[in-house]
């Protein structure tokens, strides 16, 4: 009998170590799991915030304006707007900035959509093909924004150009 209870004992003894082994092991791993926005591709450490604006009051006549996808773009929530030759309006790490055009496509003539914006703080670049044309020209692409930093911003744009 002494024998018996000795066996289980031992055999008690060393299912609860193998159980307290087992417990960190399963709590290690969460079940959340955290899904990054697609509009930030970040390819550095820092990156740089991309808020949507309003459309500017700025912009009387002929405009691009843009969202990250077209469900965006039908709400919207644009992510950049200019006045289709002189200033560019995007709202870049908490700072709504207008910047200064340096060169811009026809779009009229182009299949294609090409902008290049300069400030201080930021270059910007962005690229486009025509999806559809009527009386606004649809365009998909994307936009780079680059910082002297070396941080760059890939992310996809979707939007229209027009008078």
């Amino acid at each position: 009998m002494k024998y018996i209870i000795v066996f289980v004992s031992a055999i008690l003894l060393v299912s609860c170590k193998k159980e307290q082994q087992a417990v960190p092991n399963s709590t290690s791993t969460d079940s959340v799991k955290v899904i990054k926005d697609s509009v930030v591709t970040d390819t550095s450490s820092a990156k740089i915030l991309v808020e949507t604006i309003p459309f500017p009051k700025e912009i009387k006549e002929c405009s691009c304006y843009f969202a990250k996808n077209k469900a965006d773009f039908e709400a919207e929530k644009y992510i950049y707007a200019d006045d289709a030759g002189k200033t560019a309006y995007m709202k870049l790490d908490g700072k709504r900035l207008a910047m200064k055009l340096i060169s811009s496509s026809d779009m009229e003539v182009d299949e294609e959509l090409s902008k290049e914006i300069e400030s201080d703080n930021y270059k910007i670049s962005v690229k486009g093909k025509k999806i559809k044309g009527e009386e606004a020209l649809l365009f998909e692409g994307t936009l780079t924004i680059e910082k002297p930093d070396g941080t760059i911003v890939i992310m996809p744009i979707y939007g229209e150009c027009g008078c």
